[in-house]
């Protein structure tokens, strides 16, 4: 287990939210701050990304065990429990380990299954990116362009570099850790038995994440779950469709 990094909003029930993949705390604040008019927010960097701490492995369960100690050192014994993509994953993981401290789930575009690779372009562009003998993040982008074509990829996947002492760039993230774990992170969560407890699972209309033939395992291991859909939205519900995917978390926890 090791010590998240965390920024807290709000007064009220507890609600903690997860990011994704490549991710940071900061993608979620402009919707952190938004459920913090009702709730005590708490926005989570997960190990290996953000300002937590790096560590050799990574996967779901020990993802859930980090919320675990995270959940006990800020005194919450139950919590609603917000994660998208891999962050869904980890949610998913802690609920079914822990279901009696997690109040409501809400798992944004993921599903409870195992994935094909589909992040090696990513990966092979961002670990080919010379940090050396970078002048800033136009240079960066410029260099990721062929490999990275989408502008808003680049740019969220860009938000992970930070300047160094000495001048020079790094990643935040521990990406070398998350290449060579890569394999845990596309794998299903583990339990013995379903989480019986409420659960929203929201997805994009346009994304192809969960299928209309994953919603069977999704009530398979969650038997009290609801499947939305916000029409227009991409895997990045909160950037394309932020108002509807607030209104459907508000309308579920509150």
């Amino acid at each position: 287990m090791i010590q998240l990094n965390y920024k807290t909003f709000g007064q009220g029930d507890p609600l903690v939210i997860l990011h994704g993949l490549f991710g940071t705390l900061d993608n979620w604040q402009t919707l952190g701050k938004q459920l913090a008019e009702n709730h005590t927010v708490y926005l989570a960097d997960q190990r290996n990304h953000g300002r937590s701490p790096h560590h050799d492995d990574i996967d779901y369960p020990s993802m859930a065990e980090d919320l675990l100690y995270f959940l006990e050192a800020n005194w919450m014994f139950k919590t609603h429990l917000v994660g998208h993509s891999m962050g869904g994953k980890t949610a998913m993981q802690f609920a079914l380990l822990h279901p009696d401290m997690v109040d409501k789930l809400v798992v944004i575009d993921i599903a409870p299954k195992q994935y094909p690779p589909g992040h090696q372009e990513i990966f092979d562009a961002l670990r080919s990116l010379s940090l050396k003998n970078l002048d800033g993040r136009e240079q960066a982008d410029e260099q990721l362009k062929t490999s990275i074509p989408d502008y808003g990829v680049r740019q969220f996947l860009l938000k992970g570099l930070t300047r160094t002492k000495d001048g020079h760039y790094r990643w935040k993230m521990n990406l070398d850790s998350l290449y060579r774990n890569y394999d845990n992170l596309l794998a299903p969560p583990e339990a013995d038995a379903p989480y019986e407890g409420p659960a929203l699972f929201i997805r994009g209309g346009n994304s192809p994440y969960v299928q209309d033939e994953d919603i069977g395992l999704i009530y398979d291991w969650f038997p009290n779950a609801r499947v939305e859909t916000i029409a227009g939205a991409g895997h990045w519900v909160h950037v394309d469709k932020g108002e509807e995917l607030l209104g459907l978390i508000r309308g579920f926890v509150d």
